[in-house]
């Protein structure tokens, strides 16, 4: 299994008709490094890769607010069911869990497929931009757990994921 989606692609159509600021806490830094986060963590947990990679893209890319914002996770999903065929090429099965991935990312469960847990982590792990340090018992995954102070770290200093976003083809 090779990773065969064109990320700048995606990342163009969701910009699109993205709603919030570019850089805002929910944004496109904020996404750069949950992929970051998320690639660290898949390589001990692991989980798919690609589903990982594109939860980083499609889990946050429909908000409309951002700071309290119910189904935005589902309709993050939904945005990228539209996609599946023309720039998203996942089977069912792995569609099933970008989908789930995104849908509960916020609900807070900590048991779960590997990788839907890997995402969640990756996620959780970001949440120092938002001035929340993430607590230990509430991240899925012992990898998570050891790669904490690594990420709260890039996340409270505002870390721009450079490398990651220029292959996005994402200028901010």
């Amino acid at each position: 299994m090779g990773i065969m989606h064109d990320l700048p692609s995606i990342m163009n159509e969701i910009l699109h008709g993205y709603a919030l600021p570019m850089t805002g806490s929910h944004g496109v830094i904020h996404w750069a490094r949950v992929m970051e986060n998320g690639m660290r963590l898949a390589k001990e947990t692991d989980a798919d890769q690609e589903v990982v990679m594109l939860f980083a893209l499609f889990h946050d890319c429909r908000r409309i607010n951002e700071f309290h914002d119910d189904d935005h996770g589902l309709r993050g999903g939904e945005f990228a069911r539209s996609l599946r065929g023309s720039l998203v090429h996942l089977d069912d099965k792995r569609f099933e869990l970008l989908f789930e991935a995104c849908r509960l990312h916020t609900d807070g469960h900590t048991e779960g497929d590997p990788t839907i847990l890997t995402c969640w982590d990756a996620d959780r792990l970001d949440l120092g931009r938002v001035g929340i340090k993430p607590r230990p018992d509430l991240l899925c995954t012992e990898a998570a757990r050891e790669l904490l102070w690594w990420a709260h770290e890039r996340a409270v200093t505002d870390h721009r994921p450079t490398d990651t976003l220029a292959a996005w083809r994402v200028e901010v």
